[in-house]
This record gives structure tokens, sequence and C-alpha cells, in this order.
């Protein structure tokens, strides 16, 4: 899919379903060790790893296959910096360009249903998601995270997404970083019901900034990591939020917790919620205020993305 035809494939779609949670999930598993630096990225590497990342990549595949809606895949490269896979040991190691390659196989052995799952190449922040104090500047964090985009870009990915930012200055820089990339890419942040990011940024001014500062500018915006009530707030917001916002953010991957980050972040336990009720609150976003990519975060499964689907589909 080139860039045009991906920018057509978002205005003609009805709908996008997103995967569920996978990094989250992987951490569930008490017997399953997540790398200290690329958490999952280098899972691709072992056989008992791989296979577990690919059963729960292909339970969110077999979804949308049966329904037959149009399906979103992020790549396995949240942490997939260069600095990270330094860290790691694995210099010289095309980490994101194998596993778009992973992710791109899964997808043709699903034959014609193909034509309807879309891969981006996920990127996020450097440090902390939950923690906005150590966003990088504008300037150190083009100069960062442009190695990656331009390996995620180069592996043929269909869109690129910065995703879990807390703060306006880290987001700046890395929209500069894709937009250089020339990949259609969409920035999704971390917010607060009162429609700001983690760092207190106004939704309006956080979107207005980055449009204003990046060209090309973001494909779109979304939210993530984010309750759907949170999600809801935010957009409608009197102050923070405006008519731009809901017309600019088009998309959310959701938490099944209605808490803050930092009460996440603590958690030792996780917090559900019955699929039947996030689903039912996730596609009321799409029918309220029409946003288009809908999946799930921290605490869905296969459970949560199937109910979504279906709510979706059937308008339920």
């Amino acid at each position: 899919m080139n860039h045009t035809s991906f920018e057509k494939f978002l205005i003609n779609a009805p709908f996008i379903l997103g995967e569920g949670a996978v990094i989250e999930r992987l951490r569930r598993n008490n017997d399953l060790e997540l790398d200290p630096f690329l958490v999952n990225s280098a899972f691709i590497y072992d056989d008992v790893k791989r296979s577990l990342l690919e059963n729960i990549c292909r339970q969110y595949l077999d979804i949308g296959c049966t329904l037959d809606v149009p399906l979103l895949m992020s790549t396995p490269t949240w942490r997939a910096s260069e600095e990270r896979i330094a860290a790691a040991g694995l210099s010289g190691i095309d980490v994101n360009g194998d596993n778009v390659r992973f992710l791109k196989t899964l997808r043709e052995s699903y034959g014609g249903y193909a034509t309807k799952v879309i891969i981006c190449g996920l990127m996020s922040c450097r440090g902390d998601a939950y923690k906005p104090a150590e966003a990088l500047t504008v300037k150190d964090a083009q100069m960062y995270h442009s190695w990656q985009a331009r390996k995620l870009a180069d592996a043929g990915v269909d869109f690129l997404l910065a995703a879990t930012l807390p703060a306006c200055s880290e987001a700046t820089g890395l929209a500069l970083s894709l937009a250089a990339t020339a990949m259609p890419y969409i920035i999704s942040f971390i917010i607060r019901p009162e429609g700001t990011l983690l760092d207190g940024t106004p939704l309006k001014d956080a979107i207005t900034e980055i449009d204003a500062t990046v060209t090309p500018r973001p494909l779109a915006y979304m939210f993530n990591c984010s309750h759907a009530l949170f999600a809801r707030a935010a957009l409608l917001h009197g102050t923070n939020s405006s008519s731009l916002v809901r017309q600019r953010v088009i998309g959310l991957l959701a938490n099944t917790a209605a808490r803050s980050p930092e009460d996440l972040n603590g958690s030792t336990s996780l917090v559900e919620e019955d699929p039947e009720v996030f689903g039912k609150h996730v596609a009321a976003l799409h029918r309220e205020l029409g946003l288009k990519i809908l999946g799930g975060c921290c605490g869905t499964d296969d459970r949560h993305i199937r109910s979504l689907g279906t709510q979706l589909l059937t308008g339920g």
C-alpha cells in the first residue's frame, strides 16, 4: 500500500478496528521476562517468545478476519530506538525492519483479507511515557527519533505512529522526524479528562503548535493509554479542546481502567473492565464524535477487541 492509498483507505473505511494490548499482555505472563531495553522488540529472535507474540497477534487478526473489518496492527517496535538497540547488544541488527517483516508475513498468511490489514510503524518517547518531566526538547527529540523513523519507513510500513506521548515538546520533535521520511504519520497522546496532555498543555494548543511547526503536518492525531470516558471528556472540554481538536483527533486505543496514569503506573494488579462495557464505551466515540480508529491498550485482550469490533459493525 502506498502513501496515497493509505490516506484514501482511511477516508473510505467506515472505521478501522485497532488491536488490543500486546506488551502489557506479555507482561502479565509470570514466566516471561521482557527485555529491559527493548521490551518485546527482540522476541522475534527467540523461538518461544516469537511464538507467544505471534499467538497474540493472530488473535487480533482472527477477530478482524472473522468480522471482515479493517484492522490496524502495530509493529513490536515501541522501544526500538538506536540507543536502546545498542544497549541490548543488537547493534547492526535490523530490529525495526525485521519486526515489520514479521507482521507482514502474518498479514500475508490471511489471503484476501490481508488487503484490509494496515501495518503502522510504532514509536514512542525516549523516557517513561507516564513522566512528562523526562520528555526531550523539540531539537533533541528530532535528532533522537530520526534514525528509527527512517528504519521503519524504509521497511515499508503503511504509516508511522508515534504513540503514548505525554509532552508537547517531544511530540513536536517526533513529528519533525516523522515528517522527514515523507511517510504519512499520526501522533498519539496520553491525555487527561481535563483536555490536556500529561505535561499540562491544552489539547488545542498542542495540536495547533505541531500543525504550525511541522511540514507536512500529521495526517491526524489519536489518543492511547487512556480510558474511553477520559477521551470523551477531553474532546468535549469547553476550554482546553476545540472544534479543531475534534476534527483532527480520529482515534483512540483505550485502557480498561478509568484511572490516572500515576495510579496505573503504581498499580500491582490488572484493572479489567467487562468486555461488553468496554466495547460499548469505545464504540460510542465512533457514533458520537466520529472517531475512526478504535482499539485497545492496557487491560485489553481478544475479548475486548471482539466486543468492540462487533459493536462497531452492528452499531450496537
